[in-house]
């Protein structure tokens, strides 16, 4: 019934140590992908920043400690994260300004006529869908 476990089932300790790295690598590209898109996002009015920078903490907790750390201690970038963390908080200035773009982007939409009609519709109900869960979030 019990049978004794033999040293082949478990993975040798270099298959673990590539593992460990190969996962230290996914998790360090994310956070650098993350954080590059936060820069475009800093730069292009039709890009966030802060949710690309949530995720860049996340993912550097992951496999990139110093990292998350100096994310979490930056001057400008730190207390959006750490209030997110905390309460799951966005700023009243970032909900309207939001809400502003995603309705703005979905006017706009509509004067395209080469677009699909069911992309349209359900852009801008996606993005109300957004700004009603955003409106629903704690202030600061």
């Amino acid at each position: 019934m019990n049978q004794p476990l033999d040293d082949t089932s478990y993975p040798s300790e270099a298959r673990v140590v590539v593992r460990r790295r190969l996962a230290l690598l996914l998790w360090r590209t994310v956070t650098v992908v993350a954080v590059a898109l936060a820069m475009l996002g800093a730069a292009l009015p039709v890009l966030p920043t802060v949710p690309f920078l949530l995720v860049a903490a996340w993912s550097a907790s992951k496999g990139w400690p110093a990292f998350e750390r100096w994310l979490l201690e930056h001057r400008h970038f730190g207390p959006p994260i750490v209030r997110w963390r905390e309460r799951g908080a966005v700023p009243r200035r970032a909900k309207w300004i939001s809400s502003l773009m995603m309705a703005t982007s979905g006017i706009g939409l509509q004067f395209f006529d080469q677009i699909p009609l069911w992309l349209r519709i359900a852009t801008p109900a996606v993005m109300l869908a957004v700004a009603a869960w955003i409106w629903r979030r704690p202030d600061d």
